[in-house]
């Protein structure tokens, strides 16, 4: 696929995801942004942009190319799905303008028309008033890909930090029954081939955390990590990959300990986030790994609490957009200088 515009969904038009796009648009230059187009919402994007007191021009365009020659000028917006914007009051309508949001954004990645896909926040209970039948963005990209859901891995990134949750919205105890030495090993390889492709990392060192305490401290804590942990640590050592662990978390995120790895694996939701969201909640991306297509996305959520009074920090979706920009880059081969 040749040089092209990213793809941006809008995301729920009452959520902070709108204003924060015609934020990333009007930071473009200084932030050196890729070109991007908006998949529909026009009219959504210029009131939210007045909401923070910016003035950034809309064009409707027709076709994601046309983006690459107006994005310097305006924020181009597909012709299309729009809505009222209605900033902390979040609805039907709404969500099935996001949901036509990101159908079209996924299909016009997923057909080559666009370089990547940029998602802005949406709430998940209202897309389910509205036939969403995912448990998040992830799996509904997966699917549209043909990739099975427990393939998609999420990864979330910051300039300091790389983390993977093995297990992600479960109960706690339900954790040490889903994790698997098979799980590891699947999700460990995944990683890996995605660190060498799309960050460009020659020999990616994966950080394997431990499930318990003290990784179980010989038994004393569990037996989970010398029965299933350390078993996968060692597979994925003999494929060639670079696994160490199983390292207790509590001393895993210190700045010397994070030095000596490109990506930790994490047992469970909170042991992965916690660090990230501590460490780089502004710019933190989640990247989905393991697609035929790039696809990444801020790591936060709608905040509707905070929609349209010009608090929200836009840097996750400026994070995200230039990341899924260079991704797509390696991918197709471009020299990033």
């Amino acid at each position: 696929m040749s040089e092209g515009a990213l793809v941006v969904s809008l995301g729920d038009p009452a959520g902070v995801g709108p204003e924060l796009i015609a934020a990333a648009w009007a930071a473009r230059e200084a932030a050196m942004l890729p070109p991007f187009v908006v998949a529909g919402g026009a009219e959504v994007l210029a009131a939210a942009a007045q909401s923070r007191g910016l003035s950034v021009p809309i064009r409707e365009v027709f076709h994601p190319a046309e983006a690459l020659e107006c994005f310097e000028f305006v924020l181009p917006a597909l012709a299309g799905a729009d809505g009222d914007y209605t900033p902390g009051a979040p609805s039907r309508a709404g969500a099935e303008l996001a949901l036509a949001s990101l159908t079209e954004a996924t299909e016009l990645t997923r057909n080559g028309d666009c370089w990547g896909l940029v998602t802005a926040p949406i709430a998940k209970s209202l897309l389910a008033e509205v036939g969403f039948a995912h448990p998040g963005q992830t799996e509904f990209v997966a699917a549209a890909c043909g990739i099975a859901a427990e393939d998609a891995v999420m990864m979330l990134a910051g300039p300091t930090l790389r983390t993977v949750p093995l297990t992600v919205h479960v109960a706690l105890a339900a954790v040490p029954g889903l994790v698997t030495t098979d799980l590891i090993v699947r999700k460990g390889r995944i990683v890996a081939q995605a660190l060498a492709r799309d960050f460009g990392i020659e020999r990616p060192r994966l950080a394997i955390a431990a499930l318990n305490p003290h990784a179980g401290e010989d038994g004393r804590m569990g037996h989970e990590d010398a029965a299933v942990v350390a078993p996968a640590i060692a597979a994925l050592q003999a494929e060639g990959i670079n696994a160490t662990g199983p390292h207790p978390a509590d001393a895993l995120f210190t700045p010397r300990a994070r030095a000596t790895y490109d990506a930790a694996l994490c047992m469970y939701h909170d042991q992965a986030l916690v660090p990230l969201k501590a460490l780089d909640f502004d710019e933190g991306v989640n990247v989905t790994l393991g697609l035929p297509i790039v696809r990444t996305s801020p790591d936060h959520g709608t905040a509707f609490g905070i929609a349209g009074q010009n608090v929200a920090d836009p840097g996750a979706t400026i994070a995200a957009i230039r990341m899924a920009g260079e991704i797509a880059a390696r991918r197709a081969g471009v020299d990033l200088g």
